[in-house]
């Protein structure tokens, strides 16, 4: 069984994704494992591609793109939904 969450924070330095950081960090619960990736990396922006990012600030759990940032942006109620912050029992 995982005991941890990934979680992929597509960044491109800008403030809303720097909020964005902040938030993520703020729901995290010990289980999530945040990392916070730089688009302007030819490797995370092919990460970021093949997840289907079309927008920045984005976020992936476990290696898929949350619903919050499919359809407008990332909230609060997106990431909760994706379980982020959830910790795994």
């Amino acid at each position: 069984m995982t005991t941890t969450r990934t979680i992929e924070v597509f960044s491109a330095g800008c403030a809303i994704c720097e909020d964005t950081i902040a938030l993520v960090n703020h729901l995290a619960c010990p289980s999530c494992e945040v990392s916070v990736l730089d688009t302007r990396e030819p490797d995370v922006a092919e990460r970021a591609k093949q997840l289907g990012v079309r927008a920045l600030p984005a976020v992936a759990i476990d290696g898929v793109l949350a619903d919050c940032c499919k359809s407008g942006g990332v909230d609060e109620a997106g990431l909760r939904a994706a379980g982020v912050g959830t910790p795994i029992t």
